[in-house]
């Protein structure tokens, strides 16, 4: 092998060192849940970030908030006011209900 074959070759490796492609745009996706074990209502069946059933019938889609318990379980809040009057346990977990914030 001669001095000029030696030079082509560390030339064409230098070209397979290049980079394939150059990167010129990057896109983000960000993806956000309820932080709660279970986003539908075990009430009403109805996900808690819609109006439950009742508050759809009777066009109150604004007043239908949402509640948490300690147990980090959620409802819609005029679906637990009813399920508390007859049972004051959670309906999926049977801890006794006790409210940690009530809000949308």
């Amino acid at each position: 092998m001669n001095n000029n074959e030696a030079d082509g070759d560390a030339s064409n490796e230098g070209q397979k060192a290049e980079a394939m492609f150059t990167l010129k745009k990057w896109n983000t996706v960000a993806m956000w849940s309820w932080d709660v074990e279970c986003d539908t209502c075990a009430i009403c069946r109805v996900q808690v970030m819609d109006a439950c059933l009742r508050c759809q019938g009777e066009n109150k889609q604004d007043e239908c908030v949402v509640i948490w318990g300690e147990c980090n379980h959620s409802f819609h809040n005029c679906c637990m006011s009813l399920w508390v009057k007859q049972n004051n346990r959670c309906p999926l977990c049977q801890q006794e209900w006790s409210v940690h914030r009530i809000g949308i």
